[in-house]
């Protein structure tokens, strides 16, 4: 019964295929040191004035760019840690606390937003006359840090959502430096010292969006759900297509990181084991057409058990 019964563990690690699989960790160690001295000396720039010009928006801003430094370094940290190699205990290495960062980094905003509310709603019912000048000024430098913090991230955000929550954070940012230029422009302009704190409102609004798409995804990633980038379907459809494969069960897709991806399948073959070579060539189609670099299949001669998985 048991003859023809063998297991092949593929790796297809080759990335010349082009198909988006960047491994993003690799490349942004310097991007992540410019980000946190630049955000760190900036932080320390607007709160200052903030509190001296009494704005509640650049307060706010403060406030915020105070959490992209603490994700900046939660998401370095895991980058770095997703290159130790595996060990006894951990036999994947530590790819997967790049979820953990990602997840970290939605909670971090969450707690931002709500530092900013409490300050915010206080602001109008205690109303307090922000200099207009001073706000545009410092804002005007944070859009410039922010936006190049962004684009050091932007080429990254597509295939790692780690990388994703720190480019969020970044371009959140710029958002909201342009947002408290025009409220003080606005201040300026109309004397209405209400338009600060409704300012600092819509940067809240801002924030919670992204956020939300961070918190909903890293939690996605981490419960093991199939990754949105991978169709379970298509990746079924093709196994089961495969001569020679009568019947597929027991398929499990699930992110082993913010970047890699794993596949376990039993595929049902009546004739026998098909080869190696046969299951490295399925193993670069799977990398190559569906985004798995992590393929593991089992061949089975007799049905064992229904078609399952997914």
């Amino acid at each position: 019964m048991g003859a023809g019964h063998s297991h092949s563990h593929e790796h297809a690690h080759g990335h010349s295929h082009g198909h988006g699989h960047s491994h993003a960790p690799k490349d942004f160690g310097r991007a992540f040191a410019i980000g946190v001295v630049l955000n760190t000396a900036f932080v320390i720039v607007e709160a200052t004035f903030g509190v001296l010009s009494g704005s509640m928006a650049l307060v706010a801003d403060a406030g915020h760019n105070l959490s992209d430094v603490l994700g900046l370094l939660i998401a370095w940290g895991a980058s770095v840690a997703a290159k130790k190699p595996p060990s006894a205990r951990f036999t994947y290495g530590l790819k997967s606390s790049t979820i953990l960062a990602a997840f970290a980094n939605a909670v971090l905003l969450l707690v931002a937003i709500g530092a900013i509310l409490f300050e915010t709603i206080h602001r109008f019912i205690d109303p307090v006359e922000p200099e207009g000048w001073t706000m545009i000024w410092v804002a005007g430098i944070g859009i410039v840090i922010n936006t190049a913090t962004a684009l050091m991230f932007m080429r990254g955000r597509k295939h790692d959502l780690n990388i994703r929550g720190a480019f969020l954070h970044m371009a959140a940012d710029a958002l909201v430096s342009v947002g408290v230029v025009v409220a003080g422009v606005a201040i300026l302009l109309t004397g209405y010292v209400v338009i600060d704190p409704l300012v600092s409102l819509l940067i809240v609004v801002v924030i919670a969006w992204g956020t939300w798409g961070l918190l909903k995804d890293s939690v996605k990633m981490g419960l093991l759900a199939v990754p949105d980038s991978v169709d379970c379907d298509a990746v079924r459809t093709y196994l089961r297509d495969l001569p020679g494969v009568e019947a597929v069960h027991d398929l499990h897709i699930w992110p082993m990181s913010t970047t890699e991806t794993a596949l376990t399948a039993h595929l049902l073959m009546p004739g026998g084991h098909p080869g190696d070579a046969f299951l490295r060539d399925v193993a670069r189609r799977l990398e190559h057409d569906h985004g798995v670099d992590h393929v593991t299949i089992q061949v089975e001669r007799d049905r064992g058990c229904p078609d399952g998985g997914c």
